[in-house]
């Protein structure tokens, strides 16, 4: 955790924000999941009027959250007309490359080419028990490996999959998965955690999506600026082998609470709230090594400084606002307002037109 009351202002940013977006898991009730949902796709509406750039999920399965991004964000697509909508991420083991390049390309067309879609690969969380009612008989032959998303991207691209094209009766036919929407491919992101996955998200021209996970390798005790080179890490191996260099588009994904507008009690449940996860943050878990990033609560412009001396946030085009799952829509507007108001330009980003 780390908190803080006040701070002179921050020097410059070495690579001015470009996009300022947030996520959220649009938690529910589990006996009444309408009135979270409904808070969720508000949320959106209302980040669109503040000028925010971008509306992200995070896909929960077995969880009271998003289980259905396409889904949600086919809704949220409907009530807002310029914010982008993204996925950060949506792991690919749950899913079928075939249906799913159908579905995100009927999103796509409806919201007019704003889909942002962020994916990973692995096998599913518990896949001995979910596996079978995932895939059947099949559950022990599927490719969780980066395969699965070369497989969505070919055909997001067009690639011919059926030979057969041309009328039978009054039904017209095409080879490839509809509909087709131009540029889908190019707005695909990929969600690393290693430099292996960075440079393979670089290698296929893929935007890189890093959060407040990162992994050490091995277990153990970190120094405090280790997530941070972590990530520089992945970043620089990244844009080394991607075809657009140092253009190459990475966004970062924090929880940052800024409190101007705050209240008092808001103020100590966000404070409370990071204390609850300091000790993450300090310690290297499990045998891969993962590690937290700091939670950040206070004024905008100590929160703006904690983000110019990250080594990584500075080479960052996208800020993710990582809404934490605890608290409700007022606290999600207040730490949104003064993200757009207060500390986006401290970061160098401008808002856009609001109501746009």
């Amino acid at each position: 955790m780390t908190t803080a009351s006040s701070s002179p202002a921050p020097s410059a940013a070495a690579r001015p924000l470009r996009r300022l977006g947030f996520l959220t898991i649009g938690a529910f009730e589990g006996d009444d999941p309408t009135v979270g949902l409904e808070q969720g796709l508000e949320l959106f509406e209302r980040a669109e009027a503040l000028g925010l750039d971008g509306g992200w999920t995070r896909t929960r399965h077995l969880q009271l959250g998003i289980s259905s991004p396409v889904a949600f964000l086919s809704a949220a697509a409907q009530r807002t007309s310029r914010l982008t909508l993204g996925t950060a991420v949506m792991p690919l083991g749950w899913e079928n490359p075939f249906r799913l390049a159908e579905d995100w390309g009927t999103v796509d067309v409806l919201s007019r080419g704003r889909l942002q879609l962020g994916v990973s690969v692995g096998e599913p969380r518990a896949y001995d028990e979910v596996g079978p009612h995932l895939y059947g008989d099949a559950a022990d032959h599927q490719d969780f490996s980066y395969g699965r998303v070369e497989k969505f991207l070919s055909l997001v691209r067009g690639e011919q999959v059926s030979a057969f094209e041309g009328t039978e009766g009054i039904e017209v036919f095409t080879g490839r998965v509809q509909p087709q929407s131009p540029g889908l491919a190019d707005r695909v992101w990929y969600g690393a955690g290693s430099p292996r996955s960075a440079e393979w998200a670089g290698r296929q021209g893929l935007g890189m999506l890093i959060s407040n996970v990162s992994f050490a390798g091995a277990p153990g005790p970190i120094e405090p600026t280790r997530f941070a080179a972590s990530q520089l890490e992945q970043i620089r191996a990244f844009r080394a082998v991607h075809p657009s260099g140092q253009e190459a588009r990475v966004a970062k994904g924090a929880v940052v609470l800024p409190t101007d507008t705050a209240t008092a009690e808001q103020r100590a449940a966000y404070e409370a709230y990071a204390s609850s996860r300091r000790d993450r943050t300090t310690v290297a878990h499990g045998p891969r090594g993962m590690m937290f990033d700091r939670d950040l609560v206070g004024p905008s412009e100590w929160i703006a400084e904690q983000l110019h001396e990250n080594a990584a946030m500075r080479e960052v085009d996208d800020l993710i606002v990582e809404l934490p799952f605890d608290f409700g829509l007022a606290e999600y507007t207040q730490v949104l307002t003064d993200a757009a108001e207060r500390l986006g330009p401290l970061l160098g980003w401008q808002a856009a037109a609001r109501g746009e």
